[in-house]
């Protein structure tokens, strides 16, 4: 059910600092306006009390947070019970300071649910890091029947071996959903909530440095591109989708291609469509599911299976590079085929959809040997399909066998229509 888009949506922001943080800003309840508060630097010789702050954000004042007192109770200042409410909790900040990423994600929030609407439970909280399982910690205390709980890369450390009443678990918010970046470093291992995305197999992001040059990228760029991801889901239309399967390295080989088993064919996406898109009555829990995506924003790629059927076997290794061109694009994979089989298949990520590929690059690269050479050639049939591929879509094949000679890149016109 899509709202009336003029109607306002809420956003609390749970500010959750570590050491204590200085807030100013008041209300003029006389005038019915309110000063802007946000966050300041905070002072380590004040010590480290908790101290938790909520900033309000509408539609009326997207950038200028209202301080909500915890004197004068929630009722004297702009929050309105009626109205879908979001509750962003930030992770840790050693001093306090403001994290970059909150006025990105309040302004693509009231965007989106402008334009769309939102339907379901009025709650939602968003937790970035340790943020994710204070939302967990709420909605637990709030017995389950919160709307929905979405974690940002939950934190990992202390977590991962914590029992479920201690960190965010699919009990905590009739939907809980974790988008998982940093596993191998601030995030946690686990899966947390009904679904859960490991985006490039949850760890290492593509346009993150993998050396420790720039020092503070490298140590918290993968944990933060949850976030960004997050933010981009919301203010770009094309679908980040996600596709169930046991493991990353399965999912890359080609081995889970649709969403039949558990989501009856309705891919979970990443956004604020009402579970996450996924049209089932009773949520199965803990589902992990594993997209691919680009370097950088809007970070949405389309998928594709890529097959080479070799027109005999080989009795070693196979490897053959594929590309997809466009006119402003090109991706590459590689196909592997085992020793003394025929079929090699890959997932491909493409930045435009298939149908807008219009050139495919093969190249066979030899396997050889100090001992032996490799063959000088290879003969076989080039197939293809876009994600997700089920019962009702098949494989679309160049109609003629392929002769890829030795470390030379061989190009076809790919012609596939547009749905």
């Amino acid at each position: 059910m899509v709202e009336d888009p003029k109607r306002k949506l809420l956003i609390v922001l749970a500010v959750l600092l570590l050491p204590r943080s200085v807030q100013t800003g008041n209300t003029d309840r006389l005038s019915g306006h309110h000063h802007c508060t946000d966050f300041q630097t905070a002072n380590f010789l004040w010590g480290s009390k908790l101290k938790v702050r909520f900033l309000l954000f509408t539609s009326l004042s997207p950038s200028c947070g209202e301080l909500i007192s915890a004197d004068d109770g929630i009722k004297n200042c702009s929050f309105n019970s009626s109205l879908k409410t979001k509750i962003i909790i930030h992770g840790f900040r050693a001093l306090g300071t403001k994290p970059s990423w909150i006025e990105g994600l309040v302004q693509a929030i009231l965007h989106t649910s402008q334009a769309l609407g939102v339907s379901g439970t009025s709650i939602h909280i968003i937790g970035v890091s340790l943020g994710a399982h204070v939302g967990g910690l709420v909605g637990h205390f709030h017995g389950g029947r919160l709307g929905r709980i979405t974690a940002l890369d939950p934190a990992g450390p202390k977590y991962t071996r914590a029992s479920p009443e201690e960190r965010l678990d699919p009990g905590d918010a009739l939907f809980v959903e974790a988008i998982h970046t940093d596993a191998d470093n601030f995030g946690i291992r686990i899966p947390v909530g009904h679904i859960d995305y490991f985006v490039n197999g949850g760890k290492d992001q593509p346009g993150c440095p993998r050396f420790i040059s720039a020092v503070y990228s490298f140590l918290i760029c993968d944990h933060m591109r949850a976030v960004h991801l997050y933010i981009s889901a919301l203010n770009h239309a094309c679908p980040i989708l996600g596709f169930p399967c046991a493991n990353h390295q399965d999912f890359l080989n080609g081995h889970c291609l649709d969403c039949e088993e558990p989501f009856l064919s309705s891919c979970p996406r990443i956004g604020l469509l009402e579970q996450a898109g996924v049209n089932m009555s009773r949520l199965p829990q803990e589902v992990k599911v594993f997209l691919m995506t680009s370097p950088s924003a809007p970070f949405c790629v389309y998928h594709s299976l890529v097959e080479f059927h070799l027109q005999k076997k080989r009795n070693r290794v196979t490897s053959i590079e594929i590309s997809f061109s466009s006119n402003s694009t090109k991706d590459t994979a590689k196909i592997t085929i085992p020793k003394d089989q025929e079929t090699g298949k890959q997932l491909l990520a493409h930045q435009v959809p298939l149908c807008q590929i219009t050139r495919v690059t093969l190249k066979y690269i030899p396997k050889n040997r100090f001992w032996s050479k490799d063959e000088p050639f290879v003969v076989g049939k080039f197939c293809v399909a876009p994600l997700p591929l089920n019962s009702s879509r098949t494989m679309s094949c160049l109609p003629w066998s392929l002769t890829l000679p030795s470390k030379t890149d061989i190009s076809y016109d790919l012609p596939t229509a547009c749905a």
